[in-house]
């Protein structure tokens, strides 16, 4: 199956085309690099020469994954806009993958983890799960002080791709484990692992993660 997958969540994006199997595999066939500031100009040209350039049309899509946040106001929306409007006129199925929950299975660890951003403002995006195998099954995605944090990530690994929260954690007294941003071809596989379990949403459903000051869960959806 031919899968599309786009992050917009930060100052710059990416976006890229996957092979992917029933057997979990999920190879990229190319990925691009989309320029901070114009999204809303790059994307859909993006999306339409990748497709022609190996050959496919945007009937040969048969499901996508995106990025739902946390991150950029204006990038997330540019971004899930387009996924939107794709999904719902070619009727094919979205796995939304927060980033934190990318951060939380990149590391490959099994059990309860804490997953960490920058929020700015002093604040951190904090996402915990329990990690099955590939995937992770989210408890709950917060914004935090360093003060609540600490008090939250008693008892389970921490993770942060960001070296600043992971310094200010550190400092405070708590273990860190610092991993790399997860790039476009996380965002791809664990969406193809999220479609593969059924955990997929509607073009309706579809919105921005902002974690703005309550718990945002995912629910499991059937295609």
């Amino acid at each position: 199956m031919l899968l599309l997958a786009a992050d917009t969540s930060g100052k710059h994006g990416s976006m890229a085309l996957a092979r992917c199997d029933p057997y979990d595999t999920c190879d990229l066939i190319e990925a691009v690099s989309l320029a901070g500031g114009t999204f809303s100009a790059q994307l859909v040209p993006q999306i339409a020469g990748l497709l022609a350039k190996h050959g496919f049309n945007k009937q040969d899509i048969g499901a996508f994954a995106v990025t739902s946040g946390p991150g950029s106001f204006t990038g997330l929306r540019v971004g899930l806009a387009a996924i939107k409007a794709l999904a719902e006129v070619l009727a094919k199925p979205i796995a939304a993958v927060s980033l934190l929950e990318a951060i939380a299975v990149s590391a490959r660890l099994q059990g309860k983890v804490i997953a960490l951003l920058d929020a700015g403002r002093g604040e951190i995006y904090a996402g915990e799960y329990e990690v099955s195998g590939p995937l992770a099954r989210v408890v709950s995605e917060r914004l935090l002080t360093l003060t609540d944090l600490l008090e939250a990530a008693a008892g389970s690994v921490v993770l942060s791709a960001d070296p600043g929260v992971a310094d200010s954690v550190r400092n405070a007294g708590t273990e860190v484990m610092e991993i790399e941003l997860p790039g476009i071809k996380t965002i791809a596989c664990l969406g193809w692992r999220k479609i593969l379990a059924g955990e997929t949403i509607s073009p309706e459903e579809l919105d921005a993660n902002y974690i703005r000051g309550s718990t945002q869960v995912f629910t499991k959806r059937s295609p």
